[in-house]
């Protein structure tokens, strides 16, 4: 026992760090995944195949990059878009770093997200709002957004949870955060205590998210 809260205490000032890095990478990641995500899924959900807009040549190639960046392994995306990482913030090191790999790996997958909520909506009500001369700015907000809310907030539960999963693996390049932190006391020094005490507050974390992604779920969706 003594040996426990010698190790959890002497780590303490290295997990603030590591736990303020996690949401930093967090806070700025998820609301430029939901900017660029939102658009994504909403184009490809109009363009694909069967949709009101014909672009058969633009779905192929949109579609076509969103499942190849899908296809890659966090890690491996990490190290292969290191030069567009170094243009955009100046350095391939550090937090801020991570912050683009991150957006890269969970903007197509979140797209994908909203274009399979869009699809659940039903046709009916477009048909019906574009009926009364609705436009598609007007439809795409008022309706479509509107009835696919609580699928879309769902869907940011989801990657901010595999955002922390993530978060493991920017060690590589110098991120931190509590996955970091977790691997470097636990793997590299051996302090299994302070490793299974930062793991229990990554669950803690988790299971906060979705309460909290469960209840606003629920307040949005009609049919609860």
């Amino acid at each position: 026992m003594d040996e426990m809260i010698h190790q959890i205490s002497k780590a303490m000032p290295d997990f603030w760090i590591a736990f303020g890095e996690s949401w930093y990478m967090l806070l700025i990641s998820i609301p430029i995944t939901v900017m660029l995500g939102v658009p994504l899924g909403t184009v490809l959900y109009f363009i694909r195949p069967g949709s009101r807009f014909k672009a058969p040549r633009t779905y192929i190639i949109l579609n076509g990059l969103v499942n190849i960046v899908r296809s890659f392994p966090f890690i491996v995306l990490l190290i292969a878009i290191i030069p567009i990482t170094r243009l955009i913030v100046g350095t391939a090191l550090g937090t801020t770093a991570v912050i683009v790999p991150l957006v890269v790996a969970s903007t197509p997958y979140f797209a994908r997200f909203i274009e399979q909520s869009l699809l659940e909506i039903n046709r009916g009500l477009i048909e019906a709002a574009e009926s009364m001369g609705a436009s598609w700015p007007r439809i795409i907000w008022s309706v479509l957004y509107v009835e696919a809310r609580s699928s879309i907030v769902n869907s940011i539960v989801i990657i901010l949870v595999s955002f922390l999963n993530y978060s493991s693996v920017a060690g590589l390049v110098g991120g931190g955060g509590l996955g970091d932190f977790a691997l470097r006391y636990g793997y590299q020094r051996y302090e299994t205590y302070t490793m299974a005490f930062t793991i229990i507050v990554i669950v803690i974390c988790v299971q906060l998210f979705q309460f909290v992604g469960n209840y606003i779920v629920s307040k949005l969706d009609k049919r609860l």
